[in-house]
């Protein structure tokens, strides 16, 4: 019936909302973090530790879905 429509409804609008990212910055040279609650994505640019290396930055892009890492373009 209608009930059953608007259960439908909201169930779809809850997932549409779990997968909307928000913008996030963090304060390590420049990454910038979208994260949702069903997955999260860092566009890496953080100054190396290791200031000897040829490479000033780490750049790269980790992709997680649920925590756990399914790309990583940093190593």
């Amino acid at each position: 019936g209608n009930m059953k429509k608007l259960l439908i409804l909201f169930i779809v609008l809850i997932l549409v909302l779990m997968l909307i990212p928000v913008r996030g910055q963090l304060k390590d040279g420049g990454t910038v973090v979208y994260t949702a609650v069903l997955y999260s994505v860092y566009d890496l640019h953080q100054l190396n530790p290791d200031l000897d290396a040829p490479n000033m930055y780490i750049e790269g892009i980790i992709i997680k879905i649920l925590g756990i890492e399914v790309y990583n373009s940093t190593k």
